[in-house]
């Protein structure tokens, strides 16, 4: 009877999200034809000429997001009816996704800084609730890195509330144009950058994103994709008209180019299946940012979206094969599956494929045109190369990836488990093949009101292409070989540690921050606290009294000799004192 209840109460909110998903399709279509922006406010009470307002604001961007958040999220509802179903406190999950899809709706449609900080605080904490959903110090410890990494964005918001008082209004939308030149608004500015960096986990925030992997997976296809780490990039999008021209987004695309790259290097170290995805997804944000910090908004939203698709199918995809190895998350245990589970390997592979740029796949349209952009833009040697690097190192852990999966011997103890049939799972990861295939061409007609016409040289216009297969065929090559005995060869071995621990971040955001705080209160605990404060107040006080008295105690009670004889000292002392006057 329960498990009746908990399927209808699923399908329930899956058709809701689903039929809210088409309407705002229809609307978005209908936004962008006829070039429309609505700004609504709904005076909620008024009292005493004080009005409490909500503010919304609903223009083809803010549409299209939430029809993809709304598509996303239900299918991953549906997905979770059987991914979840031997879940007892099932409602209790998908109430709780359904809170972080509101937030993330009510972080989209805001215009107010007071609602955005509502859906962006919401996001933070609900979060939180979700990594820390299987009760155990691993999920604790991730649960509280993420909460706090996120509450230092939570932290920029409400100051820059705070700063925005000096505009009469919150409405930070009727300020980008006319004050993008006043210093309090460039210092808003600036906290608005910061407060995107810890939602979007760039350097120096970025190791709450893979300790997140604790939450179950399929709130991971659903905070990879679309909510969570994606609200810091359309925070930024949205706010962009005051960023261009600082020098604070110089300093941003730095920071991004380096969280692309060092999530690369470390996902081809890695063997934690999600861990791997979530790396990906690390570098992915990098590759939104710093196209953002180059000043194209409408780049970075298009590859946002287009990540969105392939990302959550391929979070679905894992959590399918983690399910039938026995929750076992190591791909050295894994491998040969395609033989055994062929839906699941074609949604894996077009995913992966996806994510590499493959050609006309949703990728590599949005990656093209980045890298086009990027190469007729002034920027120096190493941002160009590190941009190419990263992603060849895409290719490099995907095909990695693929190898120790599909091609390699299955590894694990029986096959027993291995089957292809849960048809819930994969009618809801169909859905995402469909649009992991057609997206990219689809927003790239939708969005771009011209064509972007790029001219480069032949080389230049087929080095994405090169890129691909040069990462290919290493990954190839790697996973074929004994990784140590390459490392070794390369006299590598020694920084494998410092390149697979994403440049010790994790260390440096964990024990960094609050070992030595830990260990000087230690000290002071034993020095102070049990030391000289103790000898010189209370215990030492109490001692010295009690030693005193002891001393005191002998002298007048075991020698009357003695005694009388001190008196007569006194006696003839006072006597002395008096003579001497």
């Amino acid at each position: 009877m329960n498990n009746y209840k908990n399927n209808s109460i699923c399908f329930f909110f899956f058709f809701f999200l689903f039929m809210y998903m088409m309407m705002n399709f229809f609307m978005m279509i209908y936004f962008i034809m006829n070039d429309l922006v609505y700004f609504l406010e709904w005076e909620i009470i008024t009292l005493n000429s004080s009005s409490l307002v909500m503010s919304i604001l609903l223009d083809w961007m803010s549409l299209l997001f939430m029809m993809f958040v709304c598509l996303i999220s239900s299918m991953v509802i549906y997905y979770s009816k059987s991914y979840m179903q031997s879940e007892l406190n099932l409602n209790r999950f998908i109430i709780l996704v359904l809170l972080f899809v509101f937030s993330m709706i009510l972080l989209i449609i805001s215009p107010n800084m007071i609602s955005i900080l509502l859906g962006w605080d919401g996001l933070g904490l609900i979060s939180y609730c979700l990594v820390i959903y299987y009760q155990n110090l691993k999920s604790y410890n991730a649960g509280m890195l993420t909460a706090l990494t996120n509450r230092i964005g939570d932290v920029f918001i409400l100051m820059v509330i705070s700063w925005m008082l000096n505009y009469g209004s919150w409405n930070y939308i009727f300020y980008l144009d006319y004050m993008k030149n006043d210093k309090i608004m460039q210092i808003v500015s600036v906290m608005i950058i910061l407060a995107a960096m810890t939602k979007s986990a760039q350097i120096p925030f970025s190791s709450w994103l893979p300790a997140a992997m604790a939450a179950p997976t399929p709130v991971s296809a659903l905070v990879h994709s679309s909510t969570l780490v994606t609200a810091g990039v359309y925070l930024l999008i949205r706010f962009n008209i005051l960023l261009m021209n600082m020098f604070f987004m110089k300093i941003l695309l730095l920071l991004s180019v380096l969280t692309m790259f060092m999530a690369g290097v470390s996902a081809n170290y890695e063997f934690d299946l999600k861990k791997i995805i979530a790396l990906s997804t690390l570098s992915q944000l990098g590759l939104m940012m710093s196209i953002l910090s180059m000043g194209f908004p409408d780049l970075a939203f298009f590859h946002l979206l287009t990540h969105a698709m392939f990302k959550a199918m391929l979070f679905m995809c894992a959590g399918v094969i983690i399910h039938m190895m026995n929750d076992v998350q190591d791909i050295r245990w894994m491998g040969g599956i395609s033989f055994y589970t062929p839906m699941t390997s074609l949604c894996l592979n077009i995913s992966n494929l996806a994510l590499c740029g493959i050609p006309f796949l949703a990728g590599f349209y949005s990656k093209d045109l980045i890298l086009e952009m990027m190469s007729i833009t002034s920027v120096n040697l190493l941002m160009f190369f590190l941009y190419y690097i990263s992603m060849g190192l895409t290719v490099f852990y995907t095909i990695r990836l693929i190898l120790y999966i599909m091609v390699m011997d299955f590894n694990l103890i029986t096959v027993y488990n291995l089957y292809d049939e849960d048809y819930i799972m994969l009618k809801s990861m169909m859905v995402l093949l469909l649009m992991s295939v057609i997206s990219g061409s689809f927003l790239s007609w939708m969005i771009f009101s011209y064509p972007y016409m790029i001219y480069l040289s032949f080389n230049m216009k087929m080095m994405v292409i090169y890129v691909i297969m040069i990462g290919g065929i290493l990954g190839f090559m790697i996973s074929n070989m004994n990784i140590f005995f390459i490392n070794k060869f390369l006299m590598v071995y020694k920084m494998s540690s410092f390149l697979c621990l994403m440049w010790f971040m994790p260390n440096l955001s964990t024990y960094g921050l609050i070992y030595y705080f830990l260990n000087l209160g230690q000290k002071l605990t034993k020095n102070i606290d049990f030391g000289w404060s103790e000898f010189y107040s209370g215990q030492g006080i109490v001692n010295i009294l009690k030693n005193y008295s002891i001393f005191y105690n002998i002298f007048q009670m075991n020698n009357l000799k003695i005694y009388l004889f001190s008196f007569i000292l006194w006696i003839f002392f006072m006597l002395m004192i008096l003579l001497s006057i």
